[in-house]
């Protein structure tokens, strides 16, 4: 890339500083995510139990939903925020920044598939505290909710298989990146290997809660390399040279 091709370069420090941005406040959103689930929903659910979850939903349909729409929204500036990345690195290390990007975002596309499963679930318990609903029908709907959890069980856990392999290949780009260097390469990829370890774990035994590990491994990578990649543009200003 030409150094004085200056309509391509402000294009490109647009797009870090927005992806940087996105990052972040990406990773903001799900810290405010678990916060909603630690103080709101964990104490009155207490547990995994279907039954549990159906008989007292309605006390926790705010917070679920609003615990769901800030996830959603989350996953999609982290969509953001790997197009930068692989804005950023493509010119150094081609085929892991495209490789590790596809991943990722197929992830992320996964991920959103299963991000608001209340939308399938709180008709299941409006039948369920419906007046004149019988014992057996109340059973039946006990069961459709676990199956249908299920299936957003399912959905998380594929996420959290395919994003680590795109964090380890989005790491393994940044290895050979003046921009990026080792130590940040290094850290993005001990963060994908403790996601594939999760949700290896998670594969086995699926209602264990250390698929959480996965989600904390994705936050940590977003803030980190999220503020990193928004300050690119100015380190490329202190050394003219360095383009992306």
């Amino acid at each position: 890339m030409l150094i004085n091709d200056t309509p391509t370069i402000q294009e490109d420090q647009s797009v870090l500083r927005w992806g940087g941005i996105a990052g972040l406040l990406g990773g903001i959103l799900f810290l405010l995510v678990f916060a909603i689930v630690i103080v709101f929903v964990a104490p009155v659910l207490g547990g995994p139990d279907a039954e549990r979850w159906v008989e007292r939903f309605p006390t926790v349909r705010v917070a679920r939903t609003a615990e769901n729409g800030l996830y959603l929204v989350g996953i999609a500036l982290w969509a953001a925020h790997f197009l930068a990345l692989y804005r950023a690195l493509r010119a150094t290390s081609p085929a892991p920044a495209l490789f590790g990007s596809a991943l990722a975002i197929m992830g992320l596309v996964v991920l959103a598939a299963g991000s608001l499963p209340h939308v399938a679930t709180a008709p299941i318990s409006d039948l369920y505290h419906a007046p004149g609903a019988t014992a057996e029908e109340q059973a039946t709907l006990v069961f459709l909710w676990e199956s249908t959890q299920g299936m957003f069980d399912a959905l998380l856990i594929a996420g959290l298989v395919l994003l680590p392999m795109g964090l380890i290949a989005l790491g393994t780009a940044m290895v050979s990146a003046p921009a990026f260097g080792k130590g940040f390469g290094r850290f993005t990829v001990a963060l994908g290997l403790a996601g594939i370890l999760a949700a290896a774990f998670a594969l086995v035994t699926p209602t264990s809660p250390i698929a959480a590990v996965g989600i904390l491994a994705l936050i940590a990578f977003h803030l980190v390399l999220g503020w990193k990649t928004y300050r690119l543009p100015a380190a490329r200003a202190g050394r003219p040279g360095l383009t992306p």
